[in-house]
């Protein structure tokens, strides 16, 4: 790898931090918005805002960051999103009205939209290629745990203190990431932006706040029996076919074309999209898999669910081995480890054990773990230093895309798979099968009381509901065994070890 130096040491820090302080600052709200929905004296529709308008925002923002780079340079860029990013926290802890938290939110959202892809471009600038595998898997352990230390964080504030306090520990953490960024990079692109391509940002703004609200609130909506679904899906696919059609047209559009001229880039966007998938899922249907249905506590949730850090961090250990000695190989055994743990969760009946969770948590974790390093250092092999941070911003915005895409898609399945065993269960338990039932039924009493009945139909909806949790985690395996075979579209040299340029 090459011996690093103290200023690399610290540009590796200072992107760590960031990056940290963005993954946990976004996801601790999470755990707080029960206590949000009461304070503000908000509905449970408008409560979930909260997180929607934050997420519009980064999403609508992230194409910005190339443009920004080259306006700013490297260190004014990164130091105003994360003196921004923290200022709108520590506001938000102040805010007494459901309007001033989705105003901050917004602003929280906007300036922390260049902190992700602002930190993979400056490492992979500031880095030699070979040392690419060790530096992207450093960088993963904050992007990682980010997301996973967040809702940890957030439920020991709020419970020890208030949910105030979860904005306003941001802070200090925020004020040492603004030291360490000024410290360790400089203005670098600085006064190389081309003009300000107005139109194209306007036609892939509402083209992204039109998929992501789609995506966000169709479940909620009943998909495409509401008219706002329906206007935001006009929204996203008109003004997604007329950014197309102005990228290939425009002298300088805000995405240079010559980036999907790069195959290795075109393959590892679509992946970025698979990974964007596959990392926060599980994060979604544990929670409320074992609260409503098993009655876990919300801490003991939080740990489980946070085991998933646990793979990562194990991964870390020989993914920049396994990527230099074959990077296609290393992904497509990270895809086939999430789709084991996809299967195996899959498998999870309603006696399920705080240990099912935890260990498949884990091997998810750590196949996850083994896949990002390996994608990006292939996607960006090939890519010019010049197009690095236009890049990262599109990377991170497919990212996000997937996120959103597939989570609402998991949700549908479980509400439609639910429904169906609801139905399906409620036919067999009929006057004409209730001798079948007699020899476990009677223990809790009359067979026709109202009491034994209510059981019933409780235990009934409970495994329905259970059944719907296992339809989508076999989503969970379908996706990676899927995508697998493009690993394989990826070119590398191996007579040099190192990727055609």
């Amino acid at each position: 790898m090459g011996s690093l130096s103290a200023r690399q040491w610290l540009i590796l820090l200072s992107v760590q931090f960031t990056t940290i302080l963005f993954g946990l600052t976004a996801t601790s709200v999470t755990v707080i918005l029960p206590q949000l929905k009461g304070a503000l004296s908000a509905t449970q529709d408008q409560i979930s805002w909260v997180l929607t308008f934050n997420l519009v925002a980064t999403a609508i923002a992230t194409p910005l960051t190339g443009w920004l780079a080259a306006r700013l340079g490297w260190r004014t860029l990164m130091v105003c999103s994360v003196v921004g990013f923290t200022g709108a926290s520590m506001l938000c802890g102040l805010v007494d009205s459901l309007e001033t938290m989705l105003a901050l939110r917004v602003m929280q959202g906007a300036f922390g939209a260049p902190i992700f892809p602002m930190g993979q471009t400056i490492l992979l600038a500031s880095f030699h290629r070979h040392q690419h595998p060790f530096i992207i898997m450093m960088w993963g352990v904050g992007g990682v745990m980010g997301p996973i230390l967040g809702p940890t964080f957030g439920g020991l504030v709020s419970e020890l203190l208030s949910w105030r306090w979860t904005f306003f520990l941001i802070l200090p953490l925020g004020a040492i990431a603004a030291l360490t960024v000024v410290l360790a990079l400089t203005d670098r692109e600085k006064g190389t932006a081309q003009r300000f391509d107005l139109v194209g940002f306007v036609f892939i703004g509402l083209a992204i706040a039109g998929a992501q609200l789609m995506f966000d609130r169709g479940q909620r909506n009943d998909w495409f029996q509401s008219p706002e679904i329906i206007a935001e899906c006009i929204v996203a696919v008109v003004f997604s076919i007329m950014f197309a059609i102005h990228m290939a047209t425009a002298p300088a559009p805000i995405f240079q074309p010559a980036l999907f001229r790069d195959r290795n880039f075109v393959v590892g966007t679509a992946l970025v999209l698979v990974m964007g998938m596959l990392q926060y899922t599980p994060m979604v249907l544990f929670p409320p898999l074992l609260q409503d249905l098993m009655g876990y506590p919300e801490a003991m949730i939080g740990y489980l669910v946070a085991a998933r850090g646990l793979g990562n961090l194990a991964s870390f250990c020989v993914v920049a081995q396994l990527t230099r000695f074959n990077p296609r190989l290393c992904l497509c055994l990270g895809l086939g480890i999430q789709a084991v743990a996809g299967l195996w969760m899959g498998s999870f009946g309603i006696t399920l054990t705080s240990q099912d969770v935890m260990w498949s948590n884990i091997l998810h974790g750590f196949g996850f773990g083994l896949c990002y390093t390996p994608m990006a250092v292939l996607s960006f092999s090939t890519l010019p230093i010049p197009l690095m941070t236009q890049g990262n911003a599109l990377f991170s915005l497919i990212r996000m895309l997937g996120s959103s895409i597939f989570v609402s898609l998991t949700l549908v399945v479980f509400a439609h798979s639910t429904a169906e065993a609801s139905v399906n269960l409620a036919s067999s338990v009929t006057l004409f099968t209730r001798d079948l039932l007699g020899p476990w039924i009677t223990i809790f009493g009359d067979p026709g009381g109202r009491d034994v009945l209510a059981r019933l139909a409780s235990e009934m909806q409970r495994q329905a509901s259970m059944i719907g949790f296992i339809n989508a985690f076999h989503l969970l395996t379908l996706v990676p065994l899927v995508t697998a075979p493009l690993a394989l579209l990826f070119v590398v040299n191996r007579a040099s070890g190192r990727e055609r340029p």
